[in-house]
């Protein structure tokens, strides 16, 4: 799981920003890699669109052994609602403090629903009390309610997938109003929806919880029976993982593929996409035992949160161009990729103190 959810975050972290830099530099185009690098527009999916529901599937892979406890017929009591309630908020005040835009100190243009860590902790919410309360069966079947009631709320509006229209992004504007991300306000004091602004919240959270129960389910896949890592578990997970996407494929043609309203079909094939991954991962590291090689991955894996929030909120350019800008004039087109560069290196160093020191962010 720490090295799954590592890569996650290398990738969008490190690798990402720092190849797109590079290309740039160096003037080339990168076509069909550049498009992996960046959210589709609408219909459709990239592997840049995978980064915020694997992250989100991760944080149901640990529901079912963080609340173990609740198999044997354990009631929740008062700490289980207060732990609950601490995450939540913490999620929720990391995400307006990456994008929320908190620390602007200006209410005008504070987001209270926009990010990815918000998004966590709605479905986490979700999927922990669907996990505490139901048998699997149950687990199974609300999620399937959850799923299907998404779908209902476009089919009768007429399945209207505009970007501009669409139920979801009609619920977003009546609930958050001035709120939302994207608003453009104006000299006078006015403001309009910019229409550049597609992503929805509210309504799509349904399909957050889906997608954290169906992290909850391969987790519970992992858990059961032997705790011994075996090969036929990550076949299981392997399995489920086609059939999700085959799923998400076959209903495509009726409700498409679009990461940006969190669309059931993109749910489904998302969801097995990451089922596929964690199969891959859990072979090579619990099966194989080749867990030592990736050692660096666990820097960010063990402290997502801290990662992901030092990453988006400090910015370490005033460091590498202090050291740095005599490369200026020696380095060329190249010295934006040798500051980006730099700054990557200091996030890194940062994450592996934090790790080796066990300084690690608990929400």
């Amino acid at each position: 799981m720490d090295v799954l959810r590592g890569l996650d975050l290398w990738f969008l972290i490190i690798v990402g920003p720092l190849l797109g830099t590079f290309l740039d530099c160096c003037g080339i185009e990168w076509g069909f890699f550049e498009r992996q690098f960046s959210h589709v527009q609408w219909e459709g999916f990239v592997a840049w669109d995978l980064i915020m529901p694997l992250f989100m599937f991760m944080s149901g892979i640990t529901i079912p052994f963080s609340l173990a406890r609740f198999n044997s017929g354990q009631k929740p009591g008062k700490d289980f609602y207060i732990r609950l309630a601490k995450r939540f908020a913490l999620l929720f005040l990391f995400g307006w403090i990456v994008q929320g835009n908190i620390l602007n100190l200006d209410f005008r243009h504070f987001h209270p629903f926009a990010n990815t860590l918000q998004a966590i902790a709605v479905g986490y919410v979700g999927a922990a009390l669907m996990f505490a309360y139901l048998r699997p069966k149950g687990q199974i079947a609300v999620t399937l309610l959850l799923f299907l009631g998404y779908i209902a709320a476009f089919a009768f509006t007429g399945m209207n997938l505009d970007p501009e229209t669409n139920i979801a992004m009609e619920v977003d504007k009546a609930v958050l109003g001035c709120h939302r991300d994207g608003v453009v306000w104006k000299a006078d004091g006015s403001w309009s929806f910019n229409p550049w602004y597609q992503y929805t919240w509210i309504l799509s959270s349904l399909n957050f919880i889906v997608t954290v129960m169906l992290g909850c389910f391969a987790g519970e896949i992992i858990r059961k029976g032997s705790d011994e890592a075996t090969g036929r578990k990550a076949l299981i997970l392997a399995g489920t993982g086609a059939a999700l996407m085959a799923a998400g494929l076959a209903m495509s043609p009726f409700f498409p593929i679009i990461k940006k309203i969190w669309s059931s079909s993109m749910t489904l094939y998302a969801g097995g996409l990451s089922f596929l991954l964690i199969a891959a991962v859990y072979y090579i590291v619990d099966v194989r035992k080749w867990g030592g090689e990736w050692n660096w991955a666990k820097w960010f894996g063990m402290n997502s949160i801290a990662v992901y929030v030092i990453s988006h909120v400090l910015n370490f350019n005033s460091i590498s161009t202090s050291l740095l800008h005599g490369l200026e004039h020696l380095t060329g087109v190249m010295y934006p990729f040798i500051i980006d560069l730099a700054n990557s290196l200091i996030l890194i160093l940062i994450m592996r103190y934090m790790h080796k020191h066990r300084m690690f962010l608990k929400v």
